[in-house]
Protein backbone atom coordinates (compact mmCIF):
# COMPACT_ATOMS: atom_id res chain seq x y z
CA UNK A 1 0.00 0.00 0.00
CA UNK A 2 0.68 3.62 -0.56
CA UNK A 3 -0.55 7.03 0.56
CA UNK A 4 -1.73 8.87 -2.73
CA UNK A 5 -3.51 11.46 -3.14
CA UNK A 6 -6.51 11.59 -6.17
CA UNK A 7 -4.23 12.62 -9.09
CA UNK A 8 -1.60 10.31 -7.86
CA UNK A 9 -4.35 7.31 -7.99
CA UNK A 10 -4.95 8.55 -11.61
CA UNK A 11 -1.67 8.78 -12.86
CA UNK A 12 -0.43 5.31 -11.56
CA UNK A 13 -4.05 3.95 -12.81
CA UNK A 14 -2.44 5.18 -16.13
CA UNK A 15 0.59 4.62 -15.79
CA UNK A 16 0.01 0.88 -15.16
CA UNK A 17 -2.68 0.50 -18.09
CA UNK A 18 0.13 1.97 -20.46
CA UNK A 19 2.66 -0.20 -19.05
CA UNK A 20 0.76 -3.38 -19.79
CA UNK A 21 -1.22 -2.38 -23.22
CA UNK A 22 0.78 -0.86 -25.77
CA UNK A 23 -2.11 0.10 -27.23
CA UNK A 24 -3.28 2.73 -24.19
CA UNK A 25 -2.91 5.68 -25.43
CA UNK A 26 -3.16 9.13 -23.02
CA UNK A 27 -4.09 12.26 -25.56
CA UNK A 28 -6.14 15.91 -24.56
CA UNK A 29 -5.59 19.79 -24.54
CA UNK A 30 -1.66 19.75 -22.61
CA UNK A 31 -1.58 16.12 -21.37
CA UNK A 32 1.99 15.89 -22.77
CA UNK A 33 4.97 17.53 -21.53
CA UNK A 34 2.96 19.57 -19.07
CA UNK A 35 0.43 16.33 -17.40
CA UNK A 36 -2.09 18.56 -17.87
CA UNK A 37 -3.86 21.12 -15.80
CA UNK A 38 -4.24 19.34 -13.00
CA UNK A 39 -1.12 17.44 -13.90
CA UNK A 40 -3.26 13.98 -13.83
CA UNK A 41 -0.76 12.72 -16.71
CA UNK A 42 2.38 13.92 -15.85
CA UNK A 43 5.73 11.90 -16.86
CA UNK A 44 3.66 10.00 -18.64
CA UNK A 45 4.94 11.15 -21.89
CA UNK A 46 8.36 11.24 -20.80
CA UNK A 47 7.72 7.45 -19.77
CA UNK A 48 6.25 6.35 -22.90
CA UNK A 49 6.86 8.84 -25.45
CA UNK A 50 5.00 11.35 -27.55
CA UNK A 51 3.47 8.49 -29.82
CA UNK A 52 1.57 7.36 -26.57
CA UNK A 53 1.13 10.64 -24.65
CA UNK A 54 0.39 13.95 -26.42
CA UNK A 55 -1.44 17.05 -27.04
CA UNK A 56 -4.40 17.91 -29.08
CA UNK A 57 -5.50 21.18 -30.92
CA UNK A 58 -8.34 22.92 -28.57
CA UNK A 59 -10.95 21.03 -30.21
CA UNK A 60 -13.44 18.73 -27.68
CA UNK A 61 -14.95 17.29 -30.98
CA UNK A 62 -12.02 16.74 -32.34
CA UNK A 63 -10.17 14.60 -29.52
CA UNK A 64 -13.64 12.51 -29.21
CA UNK A 65 -14.08 11.90 -32.77
CA UNK A 66 -9.83 11.19 -32.91
CA UNK A 67 -10.62 9.17 -30.08
CA UNK A 68 -13.53 7.10 -31.95
CA UNK A 69 -11.54 6.42 -34.59
CA UNK A 70 -8.75 5.01 -32.19
CA UNK A 71 -10.91 2.94 -30.67
CA UNK A 72 -12.89 1.73 -33.88
CA UNK A 73 -8.86 0.25 -34.81
CA UNK A 74 -8.37 -1.65 -31.44
CA UNK A 75 -6.61 0.51 -29.62
CA UNK A 76 -7.68 1.78 -26.38
CA UNK A 77 -7.50 5.95 -26.09
CA UNK A 78 -7.98 7.47 -22.84
CA UNK A 79 -9.23 11.54 -23.76
CA UNK A 80 -9.34 13.84 -21.45
CA UNK A 81 -11.46 17.01 -21.76
CA UNK A 82 -9.80 19.60 -19.73
CA UNK A 83 -12.62 20.41 -17.57
CA UNK A 84 -16.66 18.57 -17.80
CA UNK A 85 -17.95 22.09 -18.38
CA UNK A 86 -16.38 21.67 -21.82
CA UNK A 87 -17.01 18.29 -22.93
CA UNK A 88 -20.78 19.67 -24.51
CA UNK A 89 -18.80 20.47 -27.96
CA UNK A 90 -17.93 16.71 -28.10
CA UNK A 91 -21.64 15.67 -26.91
CA UNK A 92 -22.82 14.68 -30.59
CA UNK A 93 -19.67 12.67 -30.71
CA UNK A 94 -19.76 11.18 -27.28
CA UNK A 95 -23.98 10.08 -27.41
CA UNK A 96 -24.75 9.85 -31.52
CA UNK A 97 -20.94 8.18 -32.23
CA UNK A 98 -19.59 6.45 -29.39
CA UNK A 99 -22.72 5.56 -27.53
CA UNK A 100 -23.99 3.95 -31.27
CA UNK A 101 -20.86 2.43 -32.61
CA UNK A 102 -22.17 -1.13 -31.17
CA UNK A 103 -25.24 -1.07 -31.72
CA UNK A 104 -25.25 0.34 -35.32
CA UNK A 105 -22.94 -2.38 -36.58
CA UNK A 106 -24.64 -5.00 -34.89
CA UNK A 107 -21.91 -5.59 -33.16
CA UNK A 108 -19.68 -5.87 -36.18
CA UNK A 109 -17.45 -3.21 -35.15
CA UNK A 110 -17.25 -0.92 -31.83
CA UNK A 111 -15.40 1.53 -29.81
CA UNK A 112 -14.84 -0.55 -26.67
CA UNK A 113 -11.57 0.35 -25.54
CA UNK A 114 -12.51 4.39 -25.39
CA UNK A 115 -12.85 6.11 -21.77
CA UNK A 116 -13.05 9.65 -21.41
CA UNK A 117 -11.89 11.45 -18.55
CA UNK A 118 -12.90 14.73 -16.81
CA UNK A 119 -12.71 17.06 -14.01
CA UNK A 120 -16.50 17.65 -12.55
CA UNK A 121 -18.13 19.97 -9.99
CA UNK A 122 -17.38 23.00 -8.01
CA UNK A 123 -15.60 24.09 -4.61
CA UNK A 124 -12.63 25.31 -6.06
CA UNK A 125 -14.24 29.19 -7.16
CA UNK A 126 -13.91 28.23 -10.53
CA UNK A 127 -17.12 29.84 -11.17
CA UNK A 128 -20.39 29.04 -14.10
CA UNK A 129 -18.06 27.68 -16.59
CA UNK A 130 -15.61 25.66 -14.75
CA UNK A 131 -17.71 23.72 -11.79
CA UNK A 132 -20.63 21.74 -13.83
CA UNK A 133 -21.86 18.63 -12.73
CA UNK A 134 -22.92 17.14 -15.96
CA UNK A 135 -23.29 13.39 -15.63
CA UNK A 136 -27.17 13.55 -16.33
CA UNK A 137 -27.41 14.17 -19.69
CA UNK A 138 -25.16 10.98 -20.25
CA UNK A 139 -27.25 9.17 -18.25
CA UNK A 140 -30.29 9.28 -20.91
CA UNK A 141 -27.81 7.47 -23.46
CA UNK A 142 -27.69 3.86 -23.72
CA UNK A 143 -24.16 2.43 -25.27
CA UNK A 144 -22.43 4.56 -22.23
CA UNK A 145 -20.89 3.66 -19.17
CA UNK A 146 -20.37 6.47 -16.23
CA UNK A 147 -18.45 6.13 -13.46
CA UNK A 148 -17.84 8.68 -10.66
CA UNK A 149 -15.11 7.78 -8.06
CA UNK A 150 -14.68 9.20 -4.34
CA UNK A 151 -11.60 8.99 -3.19
CA UNK A 152 -7.88 7.58 -4.39
CA UNK A 153 -8.37 3.90 -3.90
CA UNK A 154 -11.66 3.95 -5.51
CA UNK A 155 -10.66 6.59 -8.60
CA UNK A 156 -7.48 3.56 -9.59
CA UNK A 157 -9.22 0.50 -9.26
CA UNK A 158 -12.43 1.89 -11.25
CA UNK A 159 -10.43 3.59 -13.69
CA UNK A 160 -7.99 0.40 -14.78
CA UNK A 161 -11.66 -1.29 -14.95
CA UNK A 162 -13.25 1.74 -17.09
CA UNK A 163 -9.93 1.41 -19.34
CA UNK A 164 -10.49 -2.44 -19.95
CA UNK A 165 -14.26 -2.65 -20.38
CA UNK A 166 -15.44 -3.57 -23.37
CA UNK A 167 -17.89 -0.18 -23.46
CA UNK A 168 -17.01 3.47 -24.00
CA UNK A 169 -16.76 4.80 -20.43
CA UNK A 170 -17.14 8.47 -19.05
CA UNK A 171 -14.97 8.66 -15.94
CA UNK A 172 -15.90 11.87 -14.36
CA UNK A 173 -13.90 12.95 -11.53
CA UNK A 174 -14.09 15.18 -8.68
CA UNK A 175 -11.82 18.19 -8.86
CA UNK A 176 -11.99 19.63 -5.54
CA UNK A 177 -10.14 16.35 -3.88
CA UNK A 178 -7.79 16.00 -6.46
CA UNK A 179 -4.93 16.99 -3.48
CA UNK A 180 -7.95 17.07 -0.79
CA UNK A 181 -8.66 13.70 -0.57
CA UNK A 182 -5.65 11.30 1.10
CA UNK A 183 -5.83 7.58 1.46
CA UNK A 184 -3.91 4.17 0.95
CA UNK A 185 -4.40 2.71 -2.13
CA UNK A 186 -3.05 -0.73 -3.65
CA UNK A 187 0.88 -0.19 -5.26
CA UNK A 188 -0.11 -2.82 -7.99
CA UNK A 189 -2.73 -3.57 -10.63
CA UNK A 190 -6.09 -4.15 -9.55
CA UNK A 191 -9.91 -3.44 -10.72
CA UNK A 192 -13.36 -2.69 -9.36
CA UNK A 193 -16.49 -3.35 -10.49
CA UNK A 194 -18.21 -1.30 -13.10
CA UNK A 195 -22.34 -1.04 -12.10
CA UNK A 196 -21.60 -2.01 -8.53
CA UNK A 197 -22.61 0.23 -5.75
CA UNK A 198 -20.84 -0.24 -2.28
CA UNK A 199 -22.47 0.40 1.41
CA UNK A 200 -19.77 2.21 3.19
CA UNK A 201 -22.34 2.35 6.52
CA UNK A 202 -24.92 0.34 7.32
CA UNK A 203 -28.07 1.81 9.16
CA UNK A 204 -30.96 0.74 9.93
CA UNK A 205 -33.43 4.25 9.77
CA UNK A 206 -32.86 6.19 6.94
CA UNK A 207 -30.44 5.26 3.25
CA UNK A 208 -27.90 8.13 2.28
CA UNK A 209 -27.25 7.64 -1.47
CA UNK A 210 -24.58 9.46 -3.18
CA UNK A 211 -21.20 9.39 -5.47
CA UNK A 212 -18.14 11.02 -6.20
CA UNK A 213 -17.04 14.12 -3.89
CA UNK A 214 -20.56 14.01 -2.31
CA UNK A 215 -19.65 10.89 -0.32
CA UNK A 216 -17.72 12.90 2.02
CA UNK A 217 -20.92 15.42 2.42
CA UNK A 218 -23.14 12.52 3.32
CA UNK A 219 -20.84 11.22 5.70
CA UNK A 220 -20.57 14.06 7.38
CA UNK A 221 -24.24 14.66 8.05
CA UNK A 222 -24.84 11.04 8.81
CA UNK A 223 -22.37 11.62 12.02
CA UNK A 224 -24.43 14.54 12.81
CA UNK A 225 -27.18 12.56 12.65
CA UNK A 226 -26.22 9.69 14.58
CA UNK A 227 -25.72 12.58 17.50
CA UNK A 228 -29.29 12.90 17.33
CA UNK A 229 -30.01 9.01 17.31
CA UNK A 230 -30.45 8.45 13.48
CA UNK A 231 -28.92 5.56 11.88
CA UNK A 232 -27.89 6.18 8.53
CA UNK A 233 -26.97 3.75 5.62
CA UNK A 234 -24.85 5.22 3.60
CA UNK A 235 -24.45 3.84 -0.40
CA UNK A 236 -21.75 4.78 -2.98
CA UNK A 237 -23.12 4.26 -6.34
CA UNK A 238 -20.04 4.54 -8.06
CA UNK A 239 -21.72 4.00 -11.25
CA UNK A 240 -24.31 5.85 -12.06
CA UNK A 241 -24.63 4.01 -15.54
CA UNK A 242 -25.20 1.75 -15.16
CA UNK A 243 -26.32 1.69 -11.59
CA UNK A 244 -27.06 -0.81 -8.97
CA UNK A 245 -30.86 -0.44 -8.39
CA UNK A 246 -30.80 -3.54 -6.33
CA UNK A 247 -28.47 -2.61 -3.52
CA UNK A 248 -30.40 0.84 -3.22
CA UNK A 249 -33.94 -0.87 -3.57
CA UNK A 250 -33.13 -3.62 -0.48
CA UNK A 251 -31.49 -0.55 1.54
CA UNK A 252 -34.68 0.88 1.55
CA UNK A 253 -36.41 -1.75 1.87
CA UNK A 254 -35.14 -2.45 5.13
CA UNK A 255 -34.97 1.61 6.48
CA UNK A 256 -38.20 2.68 4.57
CA UNK A 257 -36.71 6.27 3.76
CA UNK A 258 -34.40 7.87 1.47
CA UNK A 259 -32.31 11.02 0.95
CA UNK A 260 -30.27 11.21 -2.57
CA UNK A 261 -27.16 13.79 -2.45
CA UNK A 262 -25.95 15.47 -6.04
CA UNK A 263 -24.19 18.46 -6.47
CA UNK A 264 -25.94 18.61 -9.77
CA UNK A 265 -29.46 20.92 -10.09
CA UNK A 266 -32.59 19.59 -8.82
CA UNK A 267 -34.21 18.87 -12.23
CA UNK A 268 -33.32 16.57 -14.38
CA UNK A 269 -30.45 15.49 -12.25
CA UNK A 270 -29.54 11.54 -11.52
CA UNK A 271 -31.83 11.92 -8.12
CA UNK A 272 -34.92 12.10 -10.36
CA UNK A 273 -34.32 8.55 -11.75
CA UNK A 274 -33.34 6.98 -8.87
CA UNK A 275 -36.39 8.75 -6.49
CA UNK A 276 -39.13 7.34 -9.47
CA UNK A 277 -37.49 4.00 -9.90
CA UNK A 278 -37.53 3.25 -5.70
CA UNK A 279 -41.20 4.55 -5.59
CA UNK A 280 -42.26 1.72 -8.16
CA UNK A 281 -40.01 -1.05 -6.20
CA UNK A 282 -40.52 0.18 -2.68
CA UNK A 283 -43.82 2.18 -2.21
CA UNK A 284 -44.77 -0.04 0.48
CA UNK A 285 -42.01 0.05 2.11
CA UNK A 286 -41.61 3.73 2.33
CA UNK A 287 -42.93 5.59 5.36
CA UNK A 288 -41.73 9.55 3.83
CA UNK A 289 -41.17 10.89 0.23
CA UNK A 290 -37.72 10.32 -1.08
CA UNK A 291 -35.92 13.32 -0.59
CA UNK A 292 -32.99 15.07 -2.86
CA UNK A 293 -30.42 17.56 -1.75
CA UNK A 294 -28.80 18.95 -4.70
CA UNK A 295 -27.69 22.03 -6.40
CA UNK A 296 -29.77 25.27 -7.69
CA UNK A 297 -31.48 25.08 -10.74
CA UNK A 298 -29.03 28.40 -11.45
CA UNK A 299 -25.91 28.87 -13.46
CA UNK A 300 -23.04 27.68 -11.04
CA UNK A 301 -22.27 30.80 -9.37
CA UNK A 302 -19.24 32.51 -8.29
CA UNK A 303 -19.42 34.73 -5.19
CA UNK A 304 -22.23 32.20 -3.97
CA UNK A 305 -21.20 28.80 -3.88
CA UNK A 306 -21.34 28.19 -0.58
CA UNK A 307 -24.71 28.52 -1.04
CA UNK A 308 -25.28 26.63 -4.17
CA UNK A 309 -23.52 23.70 -2.71
CA UNK A 310 -25.62 20.64 -1.28
CA UNK A 311 -23.17 20.58 2.20
CA UNK A 312 -23.96 18.32 5.13
CA UNK A 313 -26.09 21.30 7.02
CA UNK A 314 -28.63 20.97 3.99
CA UNK A 315 -28.44 16.91 4.42
CA UNK A 316 -29.26 16.70 7.83
CA UNK A 317 -32.45 19.41 7.83
CA UNK A 318 -33.38 16.70 5.12
CA UNK A 319 -32.23 13.73 7.09
CA UNK A 320 -34.63 15.21 9.95
CA UNK A 321 -37.42 16.34 8.00
CA UNK A 322 -37.76 12.77 6.58
CA UNK A 323 -37.46 11.21 10.12
CA UNK A 324 -40.17 13.32 11.34
CA UNK A 325 -42.59 12.77 8.04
Amino acid sequence: MAEMNLLQAINNALDIAMAKNEKVLCFGEDVGFFGGVFRATSNLQKKYGKDRCFNTPLTEQGIIGFANGLAAQGHFPVAEIQFADYIFPAFDQIVNESAKFRYRSGNQFNVAGLTIRTPYGGGISGGHYHSQSPEAYFVHTSGLKVVVPRNPHQAKGLLLASIRDPNPVLFFEPKRLYRAAMGDVPEGDYELPLGEAEIIQEGNDLTLVAWGAQIEIVCKAAAMAEEAGISCEIIDLRSILPWDIKTVEQSVKKTGRLVINHEAPLTGGFGAEITATIQERCFLYLEAPVSRVTGLDTPFPLALEKEYMPDEWKTLEAIKATMTY
